[in-house]
């Protein structure tokens, strides 16, 4: 998948494909190239489908050794029981490989029936699994896993006993979309991707080079 049918210059691609890298919202980047800012948003909105495309191409990868998995929610303002869909916020599960990539699904809630597919499917049986102590996550005592609780009461951070990585990762990602000032529902995954992208792919040159290659720009 690439970025076909654009009316915009290739210069004026180029430049949003920079922008779009380093932050720079779709109506900043209108402004400082003079265009129309839907014309902006569309292409931004073309980009994060190419990014959720070439990302969905590699999430058969399995991950295996030392995997850190946590929950988070996004959007909305009422608290809710974690187990049971935060009202009002949308459900996000994450697996993070140390030393590798972050993948990322939105759940319908952080119950075991929502989790434990995503987990089966993208951790190798006999890996090392990292999660704090939600309930949901005891079945992996059960399931061919090592599997090592994090109790966040007590200490956060023990050598290798932390899932410092998966929160950093929703840390990094919760940064990026404040500035977007509230993402429709639709829309969420495929922002949730950008974030995905962004961290999988952590330097601004390297970002921009792969999405040169993936949007032919």
């Amino acid at each position: 998948m690439k970025i076909t049918h654009c009316k915009l210059k290739k210069s004026i691609q180029k430049k949003l494909l920079q922008f779009f890298v380093l932050e720079v919202t779709a109506r900043s980047a209108a402004d400082l190239l003079g265009i129309h800012s839907n014309s902006a948003a569309l292409f931004y909105r073309k980009i994060r489908e190419v990014i959720s495309h070439h990302l969905a191409l590699e999430a058969d990868a399995v991950f295996d050794g030392a995997v850190e998995l946590d929950e988070s929610y996004f959007g909305g303002h009422r608290k809710g029981k974690r187990g049971r869909g935060a009202a009002g916020k949308v459900a996000v599960f994450g697996i993070l490989k140390r030393g590798g990539k972050v993948y990322t699904v939105v759940v319908e809630n952080a119950k075991r029936e929502s989790l434990l597919p995503v987990i089966t499917k993208k951790i190798m049986p006999d890996s090392i699994v990292y999660t704090d102590c939600l309930s949901s996550y005891d079945v992996l005592d059960v399931s061919g896993f090592h599997h090592h609780r994090i109790n966040h009461s007590k200490k956060f951070a023990d050598r290798q006993n932390h899932i410092n990585g998966i929160e950093n990762f929703w840390s990094q990602a919760k940064r990026v979309l404040r500035k977007y000032n509230g993402i429709d529902r639709k829309s969420f995954p495929l922002f949730l991707k950008e974030c995905e992208f962004r961290f999988n792919f952590g330097t601004p040159s390297e970002q921009l080079k792969m999405l040169r290659k993936w949007c032919d720009v």
